[in-house]
């Protein structure tokens, strides 16, 4: 079980988004991470999102809960993880402070976020928060 959360702030353009990215692997993700024992599952996305992003951060709603099996060959284990995505809108600090898991961060506008993120699954939850931010009145 993991949390995780869309970021998002009004830009010039319309709403954007905080993506992660590994440049070795070409990969666009959003920000997640596992709770820490006894950790509920809104502060663990509040937590992990902050600390790969940098940014300081408060919730705005629960998006969804995607699943998805994943591989250890060297485990030789396969798990079936789920991942509760918040949307989250940045209180204070700065994407240049995030941690070592990504060695970019960057704010995107939405509809290049879409196109940029690695798996479907993430891409389908930041449709939904453009969903949301839609319903919200956010243009």
């Amino acid at each position: 079980m993991s949390a995780g959360g869309v970021v998002y702030r009004h830009g010039e353009q319309g709403p954007e988004v905080v993506l992660c990215g590994r440049s070795a692997e070409n990969l666009w993700a959003l920000p997640k991470g596992t709770p820490n024992p006894g950790e509920g599952l809104e502060a663990a996305a509040l937590r992990e999102v902050g600390e790969e992003t940098g940014l300081h951060l408060k919730l705005v709603e629960k998006i969804t809960t995607i699943d998805y099996w994943f591989v250890r060959p060297e485990q030789g284990v396969r798990y079936h993880k789920f991942v509760h995505f918040y949307l989250m809108e940045p209180t204070g600090g700065d994407i240049q402070d995030h941690d070592w898991e990504y060695d970019q961060v960057e704010w995107f506008p939405l509809e290049e976020a879409l196109k940029r993120l690695t798996y479907k699954n993430e891409a389908e939850t930041a449709r939904k928060a453009q969903a949301l931010l839609q319903k919200m009145g956010v243009p």
